[in-house]
């Protein structure tokens, strides 16, 4: 599973009510289906780890190794 956290840069809360999917490195895996931010700013996707990249709203926000809890700024 992994956990994706949405963070405020600019207030440093959490960001509810954001659309967040996962893209995976390799032709099998492909990109999540989207979920929405909840209270707390997270969102969890039912995915193993692996290197990737975490889209918010249609942007990629962050690639790397996706893993457990990935907190990212906008």
């Amino acid at each position: 599973m992994v956990t994706v956290k949405i963070i405020r840069q600019s207030s440093g809360k959490a960001e509810s009510g954001v659309k967040v999917a996962l893209g995976f490195d390799g032709f099998s895996r492909g990109v999540t289906s989207d979920q929405w931010t909840d209270s707390n700013g997270e969102a969890s996707f039912d995915a193993d780890s692996g290197n990737g990249k975490v889209f918010v709203n249609g942007r990629t926000e962050h690639e790397g190794y996706l893993s457990g809890r990935v907190t990212v700024y906008i």
